[in-house]
């Protein structure tokens, strides 16, 4: 049965992304970062995610990268509460963040992933959609580049890794399914080994 997503609420978020994230790239690349908010919004789509949540997907980094552009009072308007939450529980900026310096990485890091802890799937489905299509690009990245790609991140290799091996631990508390933490797991997996 076909499903039918590309509603005029959709279609707006699509719009809003390109405005927000149009001239956004990947950390170190020339990929568009429109990439990764189609791919999430994907991921989202293929775990049987809902609208709201697609769109979430899309809009999943808007506070935390452009906190001057877009308020989650903004968001709430044009796309509803259940976006905003969504969108807040991917954010790993303080609620109230709106530009300038940011707790340090490890603080906000460490929050995000206790928060993933707390919130039992599908609450969590966009994060593991973001966190799994980021790990596919480091892994990917990795095999072309090899160590070269950790200059790209602020925080050194063994901090990373140590952050994804957290969440892969807080994504299977919250029940998020086998399947998607499993192949974050393998991936995180591959890098700890280089």
């Amino acid at each position: 049965m076909k499903r039918e997503i590309i509603g005029p609420k959709f279609v707006e978020a699509l719009r809003f992304t390109v405005q927000i994230h149009g001239g956004d790239f990947r950390k170190g690349t020339s990929i568009p970062y429109l990439s990764h908010l189609m791919s999430v919004c994907a991921l989202v789509l293929e775990d049987g995610g809902d609208d709201d949540e697609a769109i979430a997907g899309l809009l999943h980094d808007t506070l935390e990268d452009h906190p001057e552009e877009v308020t989650k009072t903004d968001l709430e308007h044009r796309f509803g509460k259940k976006v905003v939450d969504l969108v807040a529980l991917c954010t790993d900026t303080p609620p109230d963040y709106r530009g300038g310096p940011k707790p340090s990485w490890r603080e906000r890091k460490a929050d995000y992933v206790e928060r993933i802890r707390n919130e039992k799937y599908p609450l969590c489905r966009v994060a593991v959609a973001d966190k799994l299509h980021n790990m596919r690009s480091m892994a990917m990245d990795y095999r072309r580049l090899g160590n070269a790609l950790w200059d790209r991140f602020n925080a050194a290799r063994v901090d990373q890794l140590r952050y994804m091996r957290d969440l892969v631990a807080a994504f299977r508390e919250a029940k998020a399914p086998d399947h998607l933490v499993d192949e974050l797991d393998s991936l995180v997996r591959e890098l700890e080994m280089t």
